[in-house]
């Protein structure tokens, strides 16, 4: 039988156009896929916003429809755009429920933005990575000028028009050291109680590409280099671990943390719902300001462009042989290093995009972050279980924070969490299974 289409088809109505320019942004050098367009020409079209909002609901077979906004700066495009799309999501919804979520650095929002994103409802998402010194790292204004404090006063005319908001985070090699710093301000100072934490995790191509976009993909395998403002894996599971021990401890229920959610979901033999974790990918495109749609978000490159809605319906490209393999290769194409992972069921190998490194074995595929993922899941296993247990019996998750600091840690073992072909943490250059592992 086959199964319900449930796509998510992220719009990002101003393409790679932003108002601000943050060293790490992938994004931003989009721009080079549609060198004849001036720099004010990148704004999705009337015709093309009919055609993506009517093709987006007909394409669901399930009753909620959400719509994702996003770039690029999606307030580049002004408030009356996205009157214009309600308009037409209102016109072309049906019996189907619609709901808009927003990502944006919320440099531009005033009290117009602050009314409307109350009316209609919009959940935003901003984009703020910590306190003023590490934010202002790498996200300054294109004239060079610092934005924290331009993100603050777009957050404070969110809390006053009592708009309901989260904060995404890019992880990154200058603030992924400061796990509690980060998640104390952006709890208690931001007051967030919904947190993202994205990891950056770039390579540059040695020889420009056909396609002269300088960040490339995991086919890349050599001939790229590891972005200095890159997170190392390691640092990424420290920085999860340090931040889990505090929401574990006094958190749990009020503080909502996207990565802590979907792997205890894994935990309960749910389905995780972040894509990265999935075992195949593939329900979750991006369409351009112009109508062209790609496979992913980290995949807008000339070989993944599925077609114009002018010409193709977000449907037929959702369900094209190409993009059905786009994201079966997900699963098809783990080393087999993963696939006997005792964590394979919560990650799955991680985002595609990421898998440029070698296993132990020297077999492609493995993923960059492999090494901070296995710490933080051997880290966080016992407190899961331990959830689980609660939810189970039909308690509170939050029940296990009173004891929390009695629950066994597996990352008291120096050994937890090592599968038998990784090397050994004693640093013998063995593989585990022939060192402290061969007992």
């Amino acid at each position: 039988m086959k199964r319900p289409l449930a796509v998510h088809v992220m719009a990002k109505p101003t393409g790679a156009i932003c108002n601000i320019d943050c060293t790490y942004c992938f994004y931003l050098e989009k721009e080079k896929l549609y060198p004849d367009k001036a720099r004010g020409a990148w704004k999705m079209g009337d015709e093309e916003l009919e055609a993506y909002v009517k093709q987006y609901i007909e394409a669901q077979d399930i009753p909620l429809v959400n719509f994702a906004w996003q770039g690029g700066e999606p307030t580049l495009m002004g408030v009356d755009f996205y009157r214009k799309a309600v308009k037409l999501q209102k016109q072309y919804a049906g019996k189907k429920q619609v709901s808009n979520a927003f990502q944006t650095n919320a440099i531009l929002l005033d009290d117009e933005w602050g009314e409307f994103l109350a009316e209609e409802k919009f959940l935003v998402g901003v984009s703020i990575d910590g306190p003023e010194e590490i934010h202002n790292r790498y996200r300054m204004t294109q004239g060079g000028e610092p934005t924290w404090h331009m993100v603050m006063a777009g957050i404070e005319v969110l809390k006053k028009h009592k708009v309901e908001f989260n904060t995404l985070t890019v992880l990154h090699k200058h603030n992924a050291d400061h796990p509690k710093e980060l998640y104390e301000f952006l709890t208690r100072e931001v007051g967030s109680h919904y947190l993202q934490f994205i990891p950056i995790v770039e390579r540059v191509a040695d020889k420009l590409p056909a396609h002269f976009l300088q960040l490339v993909g995991p086919e890349f395998r050599d001939g790229a280099t590891v972005t200095e403002w890159s997170v190392g894996s390691e640092q990424y599971g420290n920085f999860l671990t340090g931040v889990f021990d505090q929401w574990v401890r006094k958190d749990i229920g009020t503080y909502f943390v996207q990565i802590f959610d979907t792997a205890l979901a894994s935990w309960m033999g749910q389905n995780a719902g972040l894509c990265i974790f999935a075992e195949t990918c593939g329900d979750a495109m991006i369409i351009e300001h112009n109508g062209d749609v790609y496979s992913c978000d980290h995949f807008v490159y000339p070989e993944y462009n599925l077609g114009n809605v002018a010409d193709t319906t977000i449907r037929e490209m959702a369900e094209s042989p190409e993009q059905r393999k786009f994201g079966t290769d997900k699963r098809d194409t783990l080393p087999d290093f993963c696939r006997s992972c005792e964590f394979r069921f919560a990650c799955n190998g991680g985002c595609p995009k990421q898998r440029f490194t070698k296993t132990p074995d020297g077999e492609d595929g493995l993923n960059y972050l492999c090494a901070g993922y296995k710490k933080y899941f051997a880290h966080t296993e016992p407190y899961m279980k331990a959830m689980v247990a609660e939810l189970r019996s039909g308690r509170p998750a939050a029940n296990i924070m009173e004891k929390a600091n009695a629950i066994p840690k597996m990352s008291d073992n120096p050994y937890a969490g090592v599968g038998r072909n990784d090397m050994c943490p004693c640093d013998s250059g063995k593989k585990f299974k022939r060192c402290h592992g061969g007992g």
